[in-house]
């Protein structure tokens, strides 16, 4: 029997419990033959990461044994973190951001120091390894390169030097040439990188090197060498980022589209293509907002699409008859999928999630183009309210949540979250927004936020909610907005310079423009001149969009989630704005986890958190919860 109960009271099988029970994070993946290699995150172990191991006779076997971490902090996102080279595992551990080996036991290889490395590769012709370093033994800024390590005897050797940022270090399948990816303060890696292949010489130094591609105002990403030799890159010199390759001097475009076939770098090691053979470069690309696989053939130059039953793929790895990748679809968890590409067999390997939900509950999410400011159009995903169990009175409208994705520079996909069918089973509307800015539409869409961060975004979010009350899809007097990270910037930017939300949640989110401008890390610390202004030239504008100094206008509840070892957006961030509304008397709540830091990873405070957010929009709107739900404090309710 369908019971017709209000929205946001009906009682759902899909809660915090069963959404941490089984769940893990899938992350890097590596291919050697038909042995798959990724990394998880254990949300029941702490959050630590562990490298896993699938034999082709289908043995699966945890590699790394507590307690390692498998997880870099080269620019703190990290990213690239192990490679398995012939068998034989290497990674960075989280601890002391040492260098392991493992082929049984994990062994460091590099003493203990204040180094850190990243996306590890193997020169095999000279026994050793090249890599990136980051050293954080000087005072200031920490200094990059890009360096060889000589495992036997722990000895390092810098290869490239004196640019502030490097990354994507390939050596030529004959070992005579590496090429590598550089770029200086302020760009960030989708504003403008260069692409430099330089000759290795007997004694395993670099001769003079050459500039392939790329510039302040272009974007190269993963360049990597085909099995004969050629070189292969992605760049967005036509407003997308496109497959390139350059050969005897001359670069050649491979498939021009309109579509991205490149991702933003936020972390090392990011793939979205590769080689199945020196005629067959298998690779994902988004198009209009969907994500597609494909095969080009890299004589004729012919691209034809691979049918999987994903609409989301990342991480893809790619040897003579294989493909593996996580693959997701709007109903089905995230998973460790590998493809023959042979036969067009999917096996997929490892869950992201064990839990199974009757599609009766899952909300499947719209295409949503909606008009915004100046005449635009921006995207998004609508996820209406779903529960076969439970209706609404006819004139009720669903409260709406909108959700703004962390960067800026970053996307939302429609892939499986049950994050957000939380939300939906329980009769709440979700929009997850894809604002200006974004990814996946384009260099001029990304670049709408140059000088608009705080602008540009809040309007895309405050307009996509404007435009499902107008369609009478959801209740214009309970709009919330949350947000993680930059997202929860744009959370309390729409909070407080606007008064369409009625309520939001933070999540490790920035409230002082300048105290983010200046106390940050090395990756980020300029990332702000794009996005604003040079500081402290502009420190008025950044000032004038600090939500933290324009408390005054802020009129609505908002609770704060945040990790007190964070280094990115550091809790004081949150304090700030916690303290401000508490003085004011509105509504306040902050949660704050020992022990987490940029994102949480622990298990219980994924579900304290999904709980406390609902709990909180509960209060503040006055409908019943079906469940018992551990209360968080709020101060002034």
């Amino acid at each position: 029997m369908v019971i017709s109960a209000l929205y946001g009271s009906w009682k759902s099988p899909i809660t915090s419990d069963l959404i941490v029970a089984g769940s893990i994070r899938l992350g890097e993946i590596r291919l050697e033959g038909e042995t798959v290699y990724w990394s998880e995150g254990r949300p029941t172990e702490g959050g630590r990461n562990v490298v896993v191991r699938r034999t082709p006779d289908g043995q699966i076997t945890d590699l790394t044994p507590v307690p390692f971490n498998p997880r870099t902090r080269v620019h703190e996102y990290g990213g690239g973190s192990f490679n398995v080279l012939n068998g034989t595992l290497y990674f960075s551990n989280f601890a002391d951001q040492r260098l392991y080996r493992a082929i049984g036991e994990p062994e460091p290889i590099m003493p203990e120091s204040e180094l850190r490395y990243a996306d590890v590769i193997e020169d095999r012709p000279r026994d050793r390894l090249l890599c990136i370093c980051e050293d954080h033994t000087g005072g200031g800024e920490p200094v990059n390169n890009i360096v060889a390590i000589a495992p036997a005897s722990s000895s390092l050797q810098v290869l490239v030097s004196g640019n502030d940022f490097y990354a994507s270090p390939r050596l030529s399948p004959d070992g005579s040439q590496l090429a590598w990816i550089t770029w200086n303060h302020p760009n960030m890696p989708w504003d403008g990188t260069e692409l430099w292949v330089a000759p290795v010489q007997a004694d395993g130094s670099l001769a003079e090197a050459q500039l392939v591609a790329g510039g302040l105002t272009e974007s190269i990403f993963q360049p990597e060498w085909s099995p004969d030799g050629v070189l292969y890159f992605i760049s967005d010199r036509t407003d997308w980022w496109n497959l390139y390759r350059w050969k005897n001097g001359a670069i050649v475009p491979l498939c021009p589209k309109a579509a991205e076939f490149g991702l933003p770098q936020w972390v090392f090691a990011m793939t979205t293509y590769g080689f199945e053979s020196a005629d067959s470069l298998i690779c994902t690309y988004v198009e209009e907002g969907i994500q597609h696989l494909a095969r080009l053939h890299t004589q004729t130059l012919e691209l034809s699409e691979i049918e999987t039953p994903y609409s989301s793929l990342s991480g893809l790895q790619v040897v003579p008859g294989f493909a593996a990748f996580v693959g997701g679809s709007a109903t089905e968890p995230g998973a460790i999928a590998l493809l023959n590409l042979r036969t067009g067999i999917v096996e997929e390997i490892r869950r992201s999630s064990n839990i199974s939900i009757d599609p009766g509950y899952l909300s499947i999410p719209q295409v949503l183009e909606f008009p915004t400011e100046n005449g635009l159009t921006a995207y998004g995903f609508y996820y209406p309210p779903k529960n076969q169990d439970f209706t609404a009175p006819a004139d009720e409208r669903p409260p709406l949540l909108v959700k703004s994705h962390g960067g800026p520079t970053a996307s939302t996909s429609a892939s499986f979250n049950p994050g957000i069918q939380y939300w939906t089973s329980r009769g709440i509307a979700v929009l997850d927004v894809n604002y200006g800015g974004s990814t996946g539409y384009g260099r001029s869409y990304r670049e709408r936020l140059k000088g608009q961060w705080g602008i540009v975004d809040v309007n895309d979010c405050v307009n996509g909610a404007k435009h499902l009350v107008d369609q009478g899809l959801v209740d214009g007097d309970r709009l919330c907005i949350d947000g993680g990270s930059a997202g929860g910037y744009t959370t309390l930017a729409a909070l407080t310079f606007r008064d369409v939300f009625k309520a939001g949640a933070s999540y490790y989110g920035v409230s002082d423009l300048a105290a983010l401008a200046t106390d940050t890390h090395k990756f980020e610390s300029r990332y702000l001149d794009g996005l604003i202004g040079a500081y402290p030239a502009e420190a008025e504008l950044y000032r004038a969009r600090s939500p933290i100094y324009a408390v005054d206008q802020l009129s609505c509840p908002v609770i704060f989630f945040q990790g007190d070892e964070d280094k990115i957006v550091p809790p004081n961030q949150a304090e700030m704005m916690v303290g401000a509304l508490k003085a004011k008397g509105l509504p306040v709540a902050y949660v704050l986890y020992e022990g987490e830091q940029h994102g949480f990873r622990k298990a219980e405070n994924i579900k304290r958190t999904l709980d406390g957010e609902l709990y909180f929009y509960a209060r503040v709107f006055g409908f019943e919860l079906a469940d018992e739900l551990e209360g968080v404090a709020i101060e002034n309710l």
